[in-house]
């Protein structure tokens, strides 16, 4: 009897929804509340089950939003952050307001009993001020990196890339960086292929890394015929092939060196590390869609050899091919 209530625990365990909750608090940020909301909050029926049980949280019955544009009423009290598998802490432009007793308490709680915390932006301080980021690597918005290393000596602060996924503490970089890090998340937990369907939906790039820098010195190019989508769309549909950064910049007709200040330009990265990225995206689809022989998913993902592809993959994703394929592969 004891064997079977244990077997049935565990099924409703599996079963059950993770719980993702935001704590909003006086002068949070609507953007970044609205970036939770599109990643984790909405309905995907074009999936085909629900990924999140999401819900918002707040210590006041009433908060006024950022430069009080609007106020929020009608969400939980803050007693729901007892219950988040992962939990959003509060964000907002005031910095140096130190943030309520009560919430810091909620995010210590939450710590304690081994939920996942994220940081949008300023979140970074809120994690910081609850003590639990000491000795953790972490970034924030570049206007405030000098702050927060005054404020916060003891934490391991990079300031120039879009997030940090320091295990069950992630935060990013500026507003935008909300998406990218959601984005992460989501393919940690459902897989790439999850994530995309989430992406597309956004209209949004599936896949940016998060050591990728925080400023992009022209995110519109002056010129229309400068724009890197022609070359990356040939590109991604040839990732197969033996593709190199001299390829990209013959179809580009510009030299090596220009491509490489062009991408790191408009897109923050270089040649090189967006295509291993694009193709490690393919591989994780591909293994996804059922192929078990990582030789073949290797050599049609670009990345040559299954050694390859299990060294890149568990730089990237932290667990192995094979760790992969139970997680996010099909029966």
């Amino acid at each position: 009897m004891a064997k079977e209530s244990s077997q049935r625990a565990e099924t409703e365990a599996a079963a059950r929804v993770h719980r993702v909750v935001v704590i909003v608090d006086e002068n949070s940020n609507p953007f970044e509340l609205s970036c939770a909301i599109e990643i984790f909050g909405l309905r995907r029926p074009e999936i085909g089950r629900e990924l999140y049980d999401f819900r918002l949280c707040s210590p006041e019955p009433r908060t006024l939003m950022r430069d009080g544009f609007f106020t929020l009423t009608g969400v939980a009290g803050l007693e729901a952050a007892e219950a988040a598998d992962t939990l959003i802490v509060p964000n907002r432009p005031d910095v140096e307001v130190p943030r309520r007793p009560a919430v810091l308490d909620a995010i210590r709680r939450a710590h304690a009993r081994g939920a996942r915390l994220l940081g949008f932006c300023s979140g970074a301080f809120t994690l910081a001020e609850a003590g639990i980021l000491d000795g953790r690597r972490a970034t924030a918005h570049w206007q405030w990196a000098d702050e927060f290393r005054a404020r916060f000596p003891s934490v391991r602060l990079e300031a120039d890339v879009l997030f940090v996924d320091d295990g069950d503490i992630l935060t990013a970089a500026g507003s935008a960086a909300a998406l990218d890090l959601g984005l992460h998340v989501v393919r940690r937990d459902h897989g790439a292929e999850v994530a995309n369907s989430v992406s597309r939906r956004l209209v949004f790039a599936a896949h940016r890394d998060g050591g990728q820098r925080q400023f992009v010195e022209r995110p519109m190019p002056d010129v229309p015929d400068e724009s890197l989508a022609p070359v990356l769309a040939w590109a991604q549909e040839r990732l197969d092939a033996p593709l190199t950064v001299a390829d990209l910049a013959v179809r580009a007709a510009v030299s090596p060196a220009t491509l490489h200040r062009r991408f790191q330009a408009q897109m923050g990265t270089t040649p090189l590390a967006w295509l291993t990225g694009e193709r490690l995206a393919l591989a994780c689809r591909l293994i996804e869609r059922g192929e078990s022989r990582f030789e073949v998913v290797a050599r049609r993902s670009g990345l040559g050899t299954a050694a390859n592809l299990r060294t890149l993959m568990r730089r990237e994703t932290g667990i192995t091919p094979s760790a992969y394929r139970r997680r996010f592969g099909t029966e």
